[in-house]
């Protein structure tokens, strides 16, 4: 199971995340592409929070089909491309993860793959 670092000599983290994540002993990785806002029939909403909850549910979907859940996840990197979607994202990310705190990295970009799109998500899981 992940273990979270958080070291008392250094500042704590800023949000709901861990400085580190120690996975001790074998197990199996699961290194997820990064995950952007299209729904299954290739609609891109336009509202960022919107985009959001879809890319969450692609994530728990492809963790689901690994045998994993968000309790396995050790990293995750987002890329936005708006500072002002940071809240929205936030919202949606906090209640997908739940009481998890992966590592994390949080990232603005200037655009992604296709210019509506306003998130971008990957992540790395590990299991026993």
């Amino acid at each position: 199971m992940p273990r979270a670092l958080n070291p008392e000599t250094i500042a704590p983290p800023l949000g709901l995340y861990s400085h580190a994540v120690v996975s001790d002993g074998g197990g199996r990785t699961l290194q997820v592409s990064g995950q952007v806002g299209i729904a299954s029939d290739g609609s891109i909403p336009a509202d960022a929070g919107e985009q959001s909850e879809l890319v969450w549910r692609n994530l728990q979907a492809i963790l689901a089909a690994a045998d994993m859940t968000m309790a396995d996840v050790v990293k995750v990197t987002a890329y936005l491309t708006d500072p002002a979607d940071l809240a929205a994202y936030g919202a949606v990310r906090s209640r997908h993860l739940g009481d998890c705190r992966p590592a994390s990295t949080l990232v603005f970009v200037s655009a992604l793959v296709k210019p509506e799109l306003k998130v971008e998500v990957d992540l790395v899981a590990v299991t026993e």
